[in-house]
This record gives structure tokens, sequence and C-alpha cells, in this order.
């Protein structure tokens, strides 16, 4: 099932992006020093929390404090050749990682390669791995996430790591027809998969002990990130927000809400709401109707950003879709925004996004 929605994430997302995206577009890192985002190095306890959660009035933006990946210490060399089944069930040999090429639609799989200390190995990236240290890599993407092959060729890669969420698929057949190693890895991206994710890429660079120090240090921040969270999350259910994550990409016209086994209900639980989606048995990711959106009264909306962009804001949001104005978030504007390519990608960064998120909730920053 989590497969079937990996690949259906994939088209809706792909849509959206391709109708916003400059063919063969270098997108640069944001550009967001520490000081633009002063509460995401401080305790959550300490800050000046909402009184009320679900009442509160007005947007917040959650950001991260760095955007660069920090490797791990383990500089245990690759032990190569390895053999590895991907998750597409082939057998795949992979004999050299001097020139890796990671891809997939959320930048996931470029950021382990990095937090495993082996980004100087990188030649190429895909328009979503935007964080620090990747300015200057090539994009090997056409429109949105369409894989372009002829840009791939010319980096000569010894690997690709990759996964459904881009394709098309017979441009991986390509690749491997040219004689270049192509690894699948798993598309569930949750919580809960996180060190499945690195086992698997640890595992194809021949570099599992670098791999399991990554596992140690995430499980770890996530924990204590957790743990940070529940002491400032309402003891009550019926007084945590009630969540809605919504996907829109207004140029194309698409609006979906994710639901259960979508990811985005693994960060709501994360930072202690309520998902309202699952309360309207909303599975997976589908077109948004407006009597959902009614039924489900959330408190939040939770959105990408260049999402509430596309479409002019809360304003722009509330005129698109009328509905989002019969809702609490609606009546309250209160919209939590998040970098599209850090709120769902469930990888090093899992932490701190989970930890923004709670501080967007629970301490928003005062709008001007």
């Amino acid at each position: 099932m989590r497969r079937v929605l990996a690949v259906f994430l994939a088209a809706a997302v792909a849509v959206g992006l391709t109708a916003c995206a400059e063919p063969g577009a270098n997108a640069a890192p944001p550009a967001v020093a520490a000081d633009t985002c002063p509460q995401a190095t401080t305790p959550l306890a300490s800050l000046d929390l909402v009184d009320d959660v679900r009442g509160h009035e007005g947007p917040s933006t959650a950001c991260l404090s760095s955007h660069a990946i920090a490797p791990v210490d383990d500089d245990t060399p690759p032990a190569l050749p390895v053999s590895v089944s991907d998750s597409e069930g082939h057998e795949v040999e992979i004999t050299a990682v001097d020139r890796i090429l990671p891809i997939d639609i959320s930048g996931t799989i470029a950021s382990t390669v990095f937090a495993l200390g082996l980004g100087d190995r990188v030649v190429g990236r895909d328009s979503s791995t935007t964080f620090a240290g990747t300015e200057d890599l090539p994009v090997v993407t056409k429109t949105g996430h369409t894989l372009n092959p002829e840009a791939i060729l010319e980096l000569t890669p010894t690997v690709v790591l990759t996964d459904t969420t881009i394709g098309p698929k017979e441009v991986r057949q390509q690749l491997r027809d040219a004689g270049i190693a192509v690894v699948v890895i798993s598309s569930d991206r949750r919580l809960d998969t996180t060190d499945e994710l690195v086992t698997e890429i640890a595992a194809a660079l021949g570099v599992p002990t670098r791999g399991e120090a990554l596992i140690d240090r995430l499980d770890t921040a996530v924990e204590e990130t957790l743990a940070e969270i529940a002491e400032v999350v309402p003891a009550d259910e019926a007084d945590r927000a009630r969540m809605l994550f919504l996907y829109v990409r207004g140029s194309a016209n698409v609006y979906y809400i994710f639901g259960e086994d979508s990811g985005a209900d693994s960060l709501i639980d994360a930072v202690g709401g309520v998902d309202v989606a699952a309360e309207i048995g909303w599975d997976g990711m589908k077109p948004m109707t407006a009597e959902a959106l009614v039924a489900a009264q959330p408190d939040v909306l939770v959105m990408m950003t260049d999402g509430l962009e596309s479409v002019g804001g809360i304003d722009g949001l509330i005129e698109r879709v009328p509905a989002v104005a019969e809702t609490p978030a609606g009546a309250n504007r209160r919209v939590i925004d998040m970098a599209d390519s850090e709120i769902l990608s469930f990888g090093p960064r899992t932490a701190d996004v989970i930890g923004a998120l709670a501080r967007a909730l629970y301490a928003p920053e005062p709008t001007t």
C-alpha cells in the first residue's frame, strides 16, 4: 500500500512542480541565516508559548537554523564491490562509488549521502536538493522532476541512487543499459522508516558502519525532540490542534489533502496534533473536495511554502478555495508553511523538521 502511495505522491507532486519549474533550472539553496530563525535553536519550553493552540490567530513559518548537512564522524572507506537487491527486485553490483548521483523528488537521498560523509563524491542533483554545499552541482531533471538521461550520462556516474518518485522508469533502464549501476531505494517516506532508508543507502555505497552511526545520531535526535515536544503538548486531546496537510500548486490547479499513510500524518502525530484527515477516513493523497475540508474542520493547515505562494498566500487560497473560510484555520488565518524540500524529506534533518514545525505551532513568531 505504501509503495502505491509513494508512486501516487510522485505523480501528484510532479504535476505541480512541472507547471512551476523552468526547464533545467538550477535552484539555489534557500538563503536563510541562523539569525533569521532564532527560535530554531532555543528550547521549545523556553519560548513564548501560545495560550490556546487551537484558537491562535495568524500564520507562521517553520524554519531550520541551518541548511547544511553534517556528516557522521565515521570515515571508514567504502568496502567494494557490494551486491544489493533494490526495492524493485533488481540485483545490482556496485563496484565504484567515486561518482555518485542521488536523485529523488524530495532531495532525501542526496541529504543522506552527504550525511554519510560522501558528499564530495556527488556529481549532480535533482531540483529538490537545495541544501548548503550543493549549489554548484548540475541539475539532471528537466521540468519538475523528470529525469534528463542526456544530462545524467554526461556526468558519467558510477552509481545512481534513486526511487520511484522520479522517472520515467524507462530512463532508469536506459542508464542500466549504458552500464551504470542503478539502485532503486524504497520510496516510503515516514518518520518510522528513516532508519531503513539510511540502511539501504549505506549498504549500496559499501559503508554500513557509517549508516549505523548515522542511524544512532538520527534516533537520538528524534527521541530528544519528541521528548521536548511532549512537554508542551496539551494533556487533554480536546485541547490539541486539529491539523490538516494541504498540498497545492495554483498554477496547475492542483489541490490535494494528504491523509493517513502519506507521511504528513506522521509529522502531525510527532508534534502532538490531531490528524483530522484520519477522522474523516482520508487515506493517502487524494484531490481535495470542499466537503472534505469542511467536514475535517482543521484548526491549522500545514502547507509547503511554494504551494502557498502559488495561490497568492492565505488570501489567494481562500479566494480559490472558499471552503477554507468555513474552517477554524481559515477564520483564524492559521497556516503553517515550510520549505518544499524540507517538510516531507524524512532524512538526516527529520528531528530538525519536527522541531521546526512544533515551534511554528506552539511558539509562532509574531507577524508584522
